[in-house]
């Protein structure tokens, strides 16, 4: 123990390395811990989720749009289908949470479909008859303001005042969702007879019953299926904030060594083995490794409740998945944080120990052994920096010849082999750029000593550079991704919400309501859309044909004097005109996801089941269709009508100038009697769709900007930990006359070019890493690609934020420099 005191004491003499040392492990821990809880929670809620939705389920729904009753159901059952009902609606809670109401009946599900037996505690009798049960998750209790979850007897009352059957607790089911019998679930929403769907075993019905569409469960997305993609962003943000505070540790590791060099020595010629050395340096990591990472768990925890309200908004608005705002943290999640951060801390440590054992007795004596083999090190990082980068252009041909929309992982492989061979790459750079430099300046004695000196100083700077290489060309890459995307979304909203109203009419009286807007004054033009799903069979391509079996979304618009000149139109057979002629005369538009997905191209003919046999259509353009997750062919709404049966949707208004809204409106509702939610403004559209997509990226911006502000601790700490030996070395200068304000010019012109050069060269090394965003990570995860955008203010912003980081690291030393006196300056030289 006397050894470990001995080692510890040296933090005591320079606490600025320890708290390098513990900033290092603390934030890369919290950013890490952090985003993993959230991850966590949200797999918890997604794994609930899909074990009750129906992704595992066929679905039927009416061909016509309307709504299924009682009497379908009993139809199909009396003909021998293995059907279920469900009714589904949402309700109010006391605090304005929507809950989703599920009616179920457990007699007729499908055997292992976890409906029947998610919250299983209760007798069936007690679920199926007066006054029936409630099954919910314990985290849906507070949105009802039952704290005691042991509650009984009768449920709370909703926001309307009307009272929920008695609550029992199932914590299988996703949050805010209530499952009931169906039954207790028609007298809550006031439904009559009427059915949301009728789900079946997968694959226990050959085909649809008349009048029906049947949906199978293999095209039914889930909530993680949509997510996954989100969740490794997240991941790769924090394994980089992980990486960064990896490079302060190794920083503060490599400096500890040099400066306790003599310590070393010491312990070796007092009897102290190789072995028992190397075994009190592990020990130490140990225990700074554990205070660092407990501390960072903690910390990241806390983030996670911060950021976790955001994430979950974000997935329930952007991908439909429910997700719990409550932390639900598994027993390993506390053990794989301190264990990455355990492994993170020996990887990093483990070059000072391999050092020390490999050190003799002499050798330690000597203070410039690390600095000596600075040059070794520079050839060893050339050539690391060249396999990585060879690895990834393996990577890079891999996934050319791979199906487009795979290999994410490949992907971001390949992001992390360039951001690693440029980091390798930096030092040499700078070593080279440092040496040429000061050949050029052999007249100017002041300049080529800084030079020489800024040389001398760069293996201990080598560390903090490359980390700040890493954090600001990511956080450009990042930023000109996402607000590429922002720009394009919000592009993309205006062109596709031309229309100046949207109305949702009931099925039944599409057709009467579509008549009595045409012959309103106050209409300029209408926008009718359908929707329905097909079979793409075959694919045929200069006479040669491929047989698919992948169902596909159908999409009817109405080309439309409006519409035309706003839709994206990617690539055409022979222009945008003659596109848009042979839409109206019946070919089609793909959407980018189905092009990509299955190599389709302007021209190729596809072969689509109909409800009358097999229809055939031209493709005359590709668009683009940001945030749809399945491939969709896109037809004039008249032609998807009469050939492909599809149901009534909606109908876009177009006013003329002028027009009140509001009265038309009023108009619509006192003819028809629609619903105050059947009309929806375009503006209102836009304006929560943009509210949406703004909070989708609260915690990519957080991270990222956390990530950053990494970096520059990391610069910062290693900077201001060699503050004494740089004022050390300036001692000399001072006593040969030149004046302090000089020498702390010198001292911030060093390290504020380092720190512009590292800056400058993070700005290509963004623009390479927001490309490769956008078209391998984003086709990979989405299936669809987005143009790239360049900020000129985000490009400064990097520049300003590394140079701005190194001047403040060298003004603070800088001040106790002014402040020195002279004998005092003369001293520390002396004894150095």
């Amino acid at each position: 123990m006397h050894g470990l005191a001995t080692l510890l004491s040296h933090y005591r003499r320079h606490p600025g390395q320890l708290a390098m040392l513990l900033l290092g492990l603390w934030v890369a821990s919290a950013l890490w811990s952090g985003v993993q809880a959230i991850n966590a929670s949200a797999r918890d809620s997604y794994a609930r989720a899909e074990a009750l939705f129906t992704t595992g389920l066929d679905r039927l729904e009416r061909r016509d749009g309307q709504a299924l009753t009682l009497n379908d159901y009993l139809r199909l059952r009396r003909a021998g289908l293995p059907v279920s009902p469900l009714l589904e609606g949402h309700l109010e809670a006391p605090d304005g949470t929507r809950l989703t109401v599920i009616g179920i009946d457990p007699f007729t599900l499908p055997g292992d479909s976890p409906f029947a037996t998610a919250g299983s505690t209760g007798e069936l009798t007690d679920f199926l008859t007066p006054p029936w049960q409630t099954r919910l998750a314990p985290d849906t209790l507070t949105a009802l303001g039952v704290m005691d979850r042991r509650a009984r007897g009768a449920g709370p009352r909703l926001a309307d005042g009307r009272r929920l059957p008695p609550l029992v607790l199932a914590p299988s089911l996703p949050p805010d969702t209530l499952v009931m019998d169906i039954a207790a679930a028609a007298v809550l929403l006031d439904s009559g007879e009427r059915l949301s769907r009728m789900v079946a075993a997968p694959d226990s019905l050959a085909e649809a019953p008349e009048g029906l569409v049947l949906t199978r469960a293999a095209t039914l997305v889930s909530p993680g299926q949509l997510t996954e993609s989100f969740h490794l962003n997240l991941t790769a943000m924090a394994l980089l904030a992980l990486v960064v505070g990896l490079f302060i540790v190794q920083a503060a590791l490599g400096l500890a060594l040099e400066q306790r060099l003599a310590m070393l020595r010491t312990l070796r010629a007092l009897g102290v083995s190789g072995r028992s050395l190397v075994g009190l340096l592990t020990l130490e990591l140990l225990l700074l490794g554990l205070v660092g990472a407990l501390a960072g768990i903690v910390s990241g925890v806390w983030l996670a409740r911060l950021l976790l309200p955001d994430v979950a908004a974000t997935l329930g608005s952007l991908y439909g998945a429910g997700v719990t705002a409550e932390l639900n943290l598994p027993w390993h999640y506390w053990v794989g944080g301190v264990a990455v951060t355990l492994g993170g801390l020996f990887l990093a440590g483990a070059g000072v120990l391999w050092r020390a054992a490999r050190l003799s007795v002499l050798g330690l004596g000597q203070s410039q052994a690390w600095r000596a083999g600075f040059r070794r090190q520079l050839r060893f990082m050339r050539l690391a920096g060249a396999l990585v980068a060879l690895a990834g252009l393996a990577l890079w041909a891999w996934l050319a010849r791979q199906p487009p929309g795979e290999g994410l992982l490949a992907g971001f492989g390949l992001m992390a082999a360039l951001l690693l061979a440029s980091a390798l790459w930096l030092s040499p750079l700078l070593a080279a750029l440092l040496a040429g430099l000061e050949k050029l300046a052999h007249r100017r004695p002041l300049t080529q000593w800084a030079l020489a000196d800024l040389q001398l100083q760069l293996p201990r700077l080598s560390l903090a550079m490359m980390a700040l290489l890493i954090a600001l060309s990511a956080n450009l890459g990042v930023s000109s991704m996402v607000g590429g995307f922002r720009l394009t979304f919000l592009d993309w909203l205006d062109q596709r919400l031309v229309a100046d109203l949207y109305l949702r009419p009931p099925a039944e009286r599409f057709e009467e309501i579509d008549a009595w807007l045409a012959e309103r004054a106050e209409v300029a033009e209408r926008l009718p859309t359908r929707r329905t799903e097909a079979t793409l069979l075959e694919v045929e391509r200069e006479g040669l044909t491929r047989e698919l079996a992948l169902p596909t979304s159908l999409y009817g618009i109405t080309p439309g004097k409006a519409l035309m000149p706003s839709w994206p139109l990617l690539a055409t057979l022979a222009g945008r005109e003659a596109a848009w002629q042979a839409f109206r005369e019946g070919e089609a538009f793909i959407n980018e996801q189905l092009a990509i997905s299955e190599g389709l191209a302007p021209g190729d003919r596809l072969i689509l089941g109909a409800p009358q046999g097999r229809e055939g259509v031209t493709v005359a353009a590709v668009y683009p269709d940001y945030g749809n997750t399945r491939g969709e062919v896109l037809l004039a709404t008249p032609q998807l009508t009469s050939r492909f049966g599809a149901p009534p949707g909606s109908i876009g208004i177009v006013l003329t100038a002028g027009t009140d809204d509001a009265a038309l409106g009023q108009a619509l509702t006192r003819r028809f009697g629609l619903g105050g939610d059947s009309l929806v403004d375009q503006r209102e559209v836009k304006r929560i769709a943009t509210g949406i997509f703004e909070r989708t990226f609260t915690i990519t911006r957080a991270l990222s900007a956390l990530t950053l502000g990494v970096a520059a601790l990391a610069l910062l700490a290693s900077l201001l930990a060699q503050a004494r030996e740089r004022r050390r070395r300036l001692a000399p200068l001072w006593a040969l006359g030149v004046p302090r304000a000089q020498l702390i010019g010198v001292q911030l012109g060093q390290l504020g070019g380092a720190a512009f050069v590292t800056g400058a060269l993070a700005i290509p090394l963004g623009i390479v890493l927001a490309l490769g965003l956008v078209e391998v990570i984003n086709v990979a995860a989405f299936g669809w690609r987005l143009p790239l955008f360049l900020f000129p203010e985000e490009i400064l912003l990097t520049l300003a934020t590394a140079v701005a980081v190194a001047l403040l690291a060298t003004a603070l030393p800088a001040i106790t420099l002014w402040r020195t006196p002279p004998r005092a300056l003369l001293a520390e030289e002396a004894n150095s």
